[in-house]
């Protein structure tokens, strides 16, 4: 087979096989459901996403890639020129889909089946040629994060367990359920992806009204299935650290800290921060090492010339809004809030500072007590949603005080509650 032995491709398909089978089982997706999951599922069962039938179709994929094992003929630059290609067609899909939604939007317009049937032609073709694509340049990246995992020593043998395995398609939505009277995610509804924004602010209405809960329907940027499923962008710096955070999902599910994802929020948020982390120090390494001219620009140097004026420097000027240090501040009132059991006054509040946010350019449709416990558990940087919560800053301690990634990636993973993490910390 040239690039791959068939004893090699053999051995990678059932390494692929034997991980898939440990991280579908032990995964916490698998978790068995709790009473009030089931109540969720009695408003959301017809609207949710259909994990089978994408697996069944991203592992076919994989599967024929493996087999190809295209990127094993290609030298770097034919690969590295794939990955451009496609990124570029991707920006050619979104703007014709934008272009499409327009027609269909403009009431100007009286027949948009016909003032879009061009358009409509053009988009089947790119649709076409991202089908043929795209596989092999999820193909190249896969490799691409395998190589620097095996740099950065998070391998067994030189093999990532479990291979980096990942399928690029718009993603489900997802439905956040948190108590009222705190802040925690008690459930994450996975919902179709052609769901429409009405559909979510119809079931977020039912949901919270009958079951006297707060909700949210939320974009994500991916999701630990396996294959991993990876957000379609133009972004290649966003898009490599999406693959490597999802692929550490992955890791982590085969050890205590992924098996218990599920179990705590304070263990949800060690594994999104943990994975936060790993994938942007991944991503960053494989955009340093294969994409340089992506690299952001290296900081200014710092060293002070003899002759300069060493008198401190005027403070800087502040910026004209600070999204993470306004969002901080109103996580720290509303916890404040809720600790006292004024629910009715930390929700008006919220409705307030979510005016004031859009009043600064910042288009939140809804902040309530699920915004804030899907996106405080992403704590890799101080502040922000996760306003004074112990956990993200006790697990960037862990990383300062780790030599390299590996030790902190294993340290995690072999964690168990987040009284364990403080104990290794000495705290």
């Amino acid at each position: 087979m040239g690039g791959m032995s068939l004893q090699r491709l053999v051995h990678r398909l059932l390494v692929i096989l034997i991980a898939a089978l440990l991280v579908l089982q032990l995964g916490p997706g698998n978790l068995p459901p709790s009473d009030s999951g089931e109540r969720i599922r009695a408003y959301t069962r017809s609207y949710e996403f259909g994990y089978e039938a994408w697996t069944f179709n991203a592992f076919w994929v994989k599967f024929q890639q493996a087999v190809l094992a295209a990127p094993r003929y290609l030298d770097l630059d034919s690969q590295r020129q794939i990955v451009l290609d496609y990124l570029a067609l991707v920006g050619q899909i979104q703007q014709s889909e934008d272009q499409l939604a327009a027609i269909y939007a403009d009431p100007a317009i009286p027949d948009p089946d016909a003032a879009s049937q061009d358009l409509r032609a053009e988009l089947a073709a790119l649709y076409g040629r991202r089908a043929l694509l795209g596989p092999l340049a999820e193909s190249v990246l896969q490799q691409m994060v395998e190589a620097i995992a095996a740099e950065l020593g998070l391998t067994l043998g030189g093999q990532p367990i479990p291979p980096v395995l990942y399928h690029s398609t718009p993603l489900p939505w997802a439905l956040i359920v948190s108590p009222r009277d705190r802040i925690e995610q008690m459930h994450n509804v996975s919902l179709a992806t052609e769901t429409t924004l009405e559909q979510h602010i119809a079931l977020e209405e039912a949901v919270a009204s009958g079951l006297d809960v707060s909700t949210l329907v939320v974009p994500v940027g991916g999701i630990g299935t396996y294959p991993t499923m990876v957000i379609q962008t133009t972004s290649l710096n966003f898009l490599v650290e999406v693959i490597a955070h999802e692929w550490i999902h992955n890791f982590l599910n085969l050890r205590p800290l992924g098996l218990l994802y599920n179990a705590t929020s304070e263990l949800r948020t060690m594994n999104e921060t943990a994975a936060n982390i790993a994938g942007k120090e991944i991503g960053a390494a494989l955009i340093a090492r294969f994409f340089p001219e992506f690299a952001p620009p290296p900081a200014p140097p710092q060293e002070t010339p003899p002759d300069a004026d060493t008198s401190p420097p005027p403070p800087a000027e502040p910026p004209s809004f600070d999204f993470r240090a306004e969002m901080h501040a109103t996580r720290v009132q509303v916890d404040a809030l809720l600790a006292e059991g004024k629910v009715e006054e930390a929700e008006a509040y919220m409705e307030a500072r979510r005016l004031f946010f859009w009043d600064n350019g910042y288009r939140i449709r809804r902040l309530n007590q699920a915004y804030f416990a899907f996106y405080g558990a992403y704590a890799d940087v101080p502040g922000g949603a996760a306003g004074e919560d112990p956990v993200g800053a006790a697990v960037r301690a862990l990383r300062a005080r780790s030599a390299s990634l590996e030790e902190f990636v294993k340290r995690m993973s072999w964690l168990t509650s987040f009284e364990a993490l403080l104990t290794l910390l000495g705290e």
